[in-house]
C-alpha cells in the first residue's frame, strides 16, 4: 500500500512540473515575439521643419501670345525660390518668388484702306511674389509626398505694349506705349516630392496662375531641388 501510495505522489510531482514547464516556455515564446517585432519606418519628413526649394520653370500663356495681354509671349523660361515652414507634417506656409525671360513678340495689321497697324510687346522680365499654403501627404514607409498648394500675391513686369499706325505710304501716323503694370496674381496647383535623404529631395509640380484681367492667365512647370532643415 504504502508502496503505491508513493508512486502516485511521484506520477503526480512528474505531471506537474510537465505543466507548469510547457506555460512558462509557451509565456516566454510570446514575449520573445513582442520584442522582436518588425523595426520601426525611417521618418522621411518631420512634423516641423524648415523647406527651402530652387527650381527652374517653364511658363506657357493660356491663349496665343498675340491675345495675351500681360506676359505677351507664348512661352518664357525661368527661375524661383520658395521657403515654407511646415508646422505639422501635413501643412505648410510658405512665401515664394520668381522671375520669367519674356522675349519681344510683334504683328502687324493691314486693312483694305492700305492703312496698317504694328502692335508689339517689350522684351525683358516678368516675375511674382506670393504667400502659400501647401497640404502634402508623406506616403508611409516610403520617401515620397504629393502635395497641393494655393497661393495669391503680385506679378509685375508685363503688359507694356506699343502701337504704331502706318499710312499707306509708310508714315507713322500715331503712336502709343502702355506701362509695365503691377498686378494681382493667384494660384494653384499640385505635385510629388521625393527624399534621397531627410534633408535633400527633388520637387516637381505644375500649377495654374490666374493674373487680374482677361486673357492673362499662364500655367507653370517647375522642377529643383529642396532643402530640408
Amino acid at each position: 500500500m504504502m508502496k503505491r501510495l508513493i508512486g502516485m505522489i511521484c506520477a503526480l510531482t512528474v505531471v506537474a512540473s510537465v505543466a507548469f514547464g510547457g506555460t512558462e516556455t509557451y509565456t516566454s515564446s510570446k514575449e520573445m515575439k513582442a520584442v522582436q517585432g518588425p523595426p520601426p519606418c525611417p521618418e522621411w519628413y518631420r512634423d516641423q521643419e524648415w523647406d527651402v526649394s530652387l527650381w527652374g520653370t517653364y511658363a506657357f500663356t493660356g491663349t496665343d501670345w498675340r491675345d495675351d495681354r500681360y506676359l505677351g509671349v507664348d512661352h518664357a523660361w525661368g527661375g524661383g525660390i520658395d521657403a515654407k515652414y511646415f508646422f505639422h507634417r501635413y501643412f505648410g506656409i510658405g512665401i515664394e518668388g520668381y522671375g520669367l525671360a519674356r522675349n519681344q513678340q510683334n504683328r502687324t495689321f493691314v486693312g483694305s484702306n492700305g492703312f496698317a497697324i504694328s502692335e508689339s510687346n517689350d522684351s525683358g522680365a516678368a516675375g511674382s511674389v506670393l504667400g502659400t499654403l501647401t497640404i502634402r501627404y508623406p506616403i508611409p514607409c516610403t520617401r515620397f509626398a504629393p502635395y497641393a498648394f494655393a497661393g495669391g500675391g503680385a506679378i509685375f513686369g508685363g503688359g507694356g505694349r506699343n502701337v504704331t499706325l502706318f499710312a499707306p505710304d509708310g508714315t507713322i501716323i500715331a503712336q502709343s506705349s502702355r506701362d509695365n503694370e503691377t498686378k494681382a496674381v493667384g494660384q494653384f496647383g499640385g505635385g510629388m516630392e521625393v527624399r534621397f535623404t531627410p534633408t535633400i529631395g527633388w520637387m516637381s509640380d505644375f500649377s495654374w496662375n490666374v493674373v487680374d484681367g482677361p486673357k492673362n492667365n499662364f500655367g507653370m512647370v517647375r522642377s529643383g531641388i529642396t532643402f530640408a532643415f
